[in-house]
């Protein structure tokens, strides 16, 4: 779990855990995942930490408006390094001075320790972890039409999650051995109050932990040329839930409650060869892996999951170089699916689940105009299969977690969707003396069919990306930095009014209902942001100062999206109704968000 408020059964969530500091490189691959990387579908990043210093301790702490954080590195000994980080938010100040509805406060901690046991033998420790409450802003006098929306759909969540392991690596004379042993935990619970009144029965209460131990061994060796990675693993996986929830069942209110408690094991192995031929200017990877796990009998066998896959990159001349890439990729269906249980305590997708399976396509070159200017292009296709799609609502499940909800996958589906993404990248990378630019471009299409075959938009089909990253540095330790953002409308779905208006429907949800039988049929508005940075370093003779000013959405864009849908109060404060009181009547308010959130902060380096 990377992500601070992750969405669970998903991979969203509105803030990183990892540091930037703690990073030494970051690998990020559309395709061509080699055989070693696994329950990835269509990207990966492949991060890389620090060391600790092996001189001397050093001390970093760091003041903004939004976060302290304090960072340890130094040697243990004369043969053991560490790096220590911890960082605690106080965002609820700064949103609640700028009258957001929400209140987010987030933890979170990182170590790595190194040691070299040996010349052959060295074993690292690593360990991340999270602790995250999202509160309503309830002190909001007389909210307007956007803020007493958000109020009423948005739950009380606590998370918490952290990851720890230990890798050992053995080296010989061509080669070396990795074992991994490692322990990761999801805790994630919300709840929601009608109208946010706590002396009425929860409308949704929802408590649910994960967690999974690994094993996994790696042997990579080099011979005549070759070289060869061979991998295992093996995990054993837990899953808890009970969930409480009123829900609207024709013109009725279900009281929905199931309590799951599901565990299974995962096993995959793995193989990959590589190998450079004409003078080392033709390199070939060829790899293969499969992946089970004991859930059902469709997914116990490996043998469904065969994912071959190849990649090819041939340097023209000492600037040029093409790349290219093939390959079928699959990723087991999220817990939150697989513990899906009915009223009777059945599991409801234990005879539909399926790994979700893709194919990739991909080619692309990367040519080197001068050492400080490198522009690169890539062309892809992905193809998706047995995707899981929600049988209440026809949507599929590609399309859930857009809205870094709290939870997705908590419904029957059956494994029968289809889904295409299209599209090519651009990327012009510059660094030139104290001048960085980072620019890219990428035009995307993708969908995702239905309950009905019928391929639409998905989610997160903005056709077009385009990010400008850029700083330069003066005289006197001044540094300027920015970066711009433009994404196109993503598609939406719109609500469906008559469902929305009836009093019982209303109630149950806390909201209005969507269309689904329009799904993703209107698009929102372009979004585009500037967000600006300037630093100034003292240095002194053991230590140093830096002080900073970040001004994020500095020209200050509103976003338009999907309008919002209310119920018209009465004079007293009550909501009006309509048709024998049967029915709210229901009022839009126009959805737009962003305003200018400065930042100042200091950091101090010992």
């Amino acid at each position: 779990v990377l992500n601070h408020f992750s969405t669970q059964g998903a991979s969203g969530g509105p803030g990183g855990i990892i540091n930037a500091d703690f990073i030494q490189t970051v690998d990020y691959y559309s395709g061509s995942f080699p055989a070693n990387k696994y329950n990835a579908l269509s990207g990966m990043f492949d991060f890389k930490q620090k060391e600790g210093s092996k001189d001397k301790t050093n001390i970093q702490a760091a003041l903004g408006a939004s976060e302290a954080s304090l960072t340890l590195d130094g040697p243990i000994g004369e043969n053991t390094n560490y790096i220590f980080s911890v960082r605690r938010s106080y965002l609820q100040f700064l949103f609640s001075a700028l009258g957001l509805p929400f209140l987010p406060t987030f933890n979170d901690y990182q170590i790595k320790v190194k040691t070299k046991l040996n010349q052959k033998n060295q074993l690292t420790f690593i360990s991340i972890g999270s602790l995250d409450n999202l509160a309503l802003n309830e002190s909001i006098k007389n909210p307007d039409e956007t803020q007493e929306f958000i109020l009423s759909q948005i739950p009380v969540n606590n998370q918490w999650s952290y990851t720890i392991g230990a890798v050992y690596k053995h080296f010989f004379e061509n080669g070396y051995q990795t074992v991994v042993l490692s322990r990761n935990m999801l805790s994630n619970a919300f709840y929601k109050y009608p109208d946010n009144n706590e002396s009425l029965d929860r409308s949704y209460d929802y408590n649910s932990t994960e967690a999974e131990n690994k094993s996994r061994y790696e042997l990579t060796w080099r011979n005549n040329g070759y070289k060869f990675n061979f991998g295992a693993n093996l995990e054993y996986a837990k899953y808890n839930n009970t969930t409480s929830q009123r829900k609207y069942f024709q013109d009725t209110i279900v009281n929905f409650q199931y309590t799951t408690d599901l565990d299974l094991y995962k096993y995959g192995v793995s193989g990959q060869v590589s190998k450079r031929f004409f003078d080392s200017r033709f390199l070939v990877s060829l790899g293969v892996r499969m992946d089970g796990n004991t859930f059902n009998d469709k997914m116990s066998n490996p043998l469904n999951q065969l994912s071959p896959r190849l990649s090819l990159s041939y340097s023209l001349n000492d600037k040029t170089q093409l790349n290219a890439g093939i390959g079928r990729y699959f990723q087991r269906p999220a817990y939150t699916t697989l513990g899906y249980r009915d009223y009777d305590g059945s599991l409801v997708n234990l005879s539909t689940a399926k790994y979700i399976g893709a194919n990739h396509f991909n080619i692309g070159f990367e040519h080197r105009i001068s050492d400080p200017v490198i522009i690169s292009a890539e062309g892809f296709y992905k193809r998706y299969f047995q995707y899981p799609i929600d049988t209440n609502t026809g949507e599929s499940l590609a399309n859930q977690g857009a809205d870094y909800s709290s939870v997705v996958g908590t419904s029957p589906v059956v494994s029968e969707g289809e889904g295409k993404a299209v599209g090519f990248e651009l990327v012009n990378r510059i660094n030139y003396k104290k001048f960085t630019l980072l620019a890219s471009y990428t035009f995307v299409r993708s969908h995702f069919t239905n309950l009905a075959g019928t391929f639409i938009p998905s989610s997160w089909d903005s056709k077009h990306l385009l990010t400008l990253t850029g700083s330069k540095a003066f005289k006197g330790n001044w540094r300027v930095g920015f970066k711009w953002r433009l994404v196109g409308g993503l598609p939406y779905t719109p609500y469906d009014l008559e469902t929305s208006a009836k009093v019982l429907a209303w109630d149950a949800r806390g909201g209005p209902y969507y269309d689904n039988t329009k799904l993703n049929s209107e698009r929102s508005g372009t979004f585009h942001q500037l967000d600006v940075r300037i630093d100034k370093n003292f240095f002194f003779d053991r230590w140093a100062l830096m002080i900073y000013v970040d001004i994020q959405n500095a020209y200050n864009y509103k976003f338009e999206d999907q309008d919002f849908i209310l119920r018209e109060k009465n004079p007293d404060g009550t909501y009006m109704t309509t048709n024998n009181d049967t029915e709210y009547v229901l009022t839009t308010a126009p959805n737009l968000s962003g305003s200018i959130v400065p930042t100042i902060g200091i950091m101090i380096k010992f």
